[in-house]
């Protein structure tokens, strides 16, 4: 018959915050009375929660002695990480009473160019004067990797083309965005009455840089039929983009709100009558999760009231 094994001990270590104080303030002033007195205990109540603790964590963690005490090897290993722990705690209660308070948060939006470059900026402005306690985090990325984002929890909204998967997710019809064509004055393509996006493929192309949302939406219809874009320049903003256009360089796809407030009289704007260029929306895009997180309700709202 094998021996019974020992029975393991059980310790418990739920140790409440105010008896490493307590711990701390004992080795740091030599004795328990003075321990005592300093976090405002009489002597057999600072006496009694520290022997509880030594119960709890299942060893004696000082050497009480007529001159004083002293940590044991064990005490001076739980007053290290007692300091580390009570660090945390202090900067966790001061960070939890900030959003209680409502003064600060951060807001994590991703979007395409199109709702990054044209639609958010006048109702982003409005929603953080009206919300100074919120901050919000803004970064570009094509519509499908928002998406991707979103599921990893890697942001709290995304604003994104309705030509993406949004399986899973919370999306809000946002505010309808189609795309329309650029082209310089006098270019005789301007005079069709339809323009697909294939004829404007035979020309040459001012566009975005290759890793903007736009850039690779529009590679990716143009890849559909076989063909590429030539790019006789990439910019970093429509402004400039436009421009080029104006300057008689290229042609260029841009949504129609940008056309709307850059374009000149040096060039035409004509619709474009692919269904992905005039059906296209822009989404609001949420998890579970983040729908529920009051500062991307309230940002959410602000956006579908404008």
């Amino acid at each position: 018959m094998s021996p019974t094994p020992p029975k393991s001990r059980s310790t418990d270590y739920r140790v409440d915050p105010f008896d490493l104080h307590l711990l701390l303030a004992v080795l740091e002033r030599g004795s328990i009375t003075a321990g005592a007195d300093w976090v405002s205990l009489s002597l057999a109540a600072a006496s009694a929660r520290l022997r509880a603790l030594e119960a709890r964590v299942g060893m004696p963690l000082l050497l009480r002695s007529k001159a004083g005490v002293q940590a044991t090897d064990a005490g001076l290993a739980l007053t290290r990480l007692a300091r580390r722990v009570l660090a945390e705690l202090d900067g966790l209660h001061l960070e939890m009473a900030a959003f209680g308070a409502g003064l600060r948060g951060t807001l994590r939006v991703l979007g395409n160019t199109a709702a990054l470059a044209e639609a958010l900026p006048p109702r982003l402005g409005l929603f953080l004067r009206e919300h100074p306690e919120l901050d919000v985090d803004l970064q570009e990325l094509p519509s499908d990797a928002v998406l991707e984002a979103l599921r990893r929890d890697a942001a709290d909204l995304g604003l994104v083309a309705d030509h993406v998967d949004t399986l899973g997710l919370v999306c809000r019809r946002w505010r309808a965005d189609p795309l329309v064509a650029l082209l310089p004055r006098g270019w005789s393509l301007a005079r069709r009455r339809q323009l697909g996006f294939a004829a404007l493929l035979d020309q040459p192309f001012v566009g975005l840089g290759r890793d903007s949302g736009l850039s690779r939406f529009l590679l990716a219809q143009a890849a559909r039929g076989g063909r590429v874009p030539r790019h006789r320049v990439r910019l970093g903003s429509l402004e400039a983009l436009v421009q080029m256009v104006a300057a008689g360089v290229g042609v260029a796809v841009v949504p129609h709100s940008a056309a709307q407030r850059l374009a000149s009289q040096a060039l035409h704007v004509r619709p474009l009558s692919d269904a992905w260029a005039r059906q296209r929306w822009l989404l609001l895009c949420t998890t579970a999760a983040s729908d529920a997180r009051p500062a991307t309700q309230a940002l959410v709202q602000a956006l579908l009231a404008t």
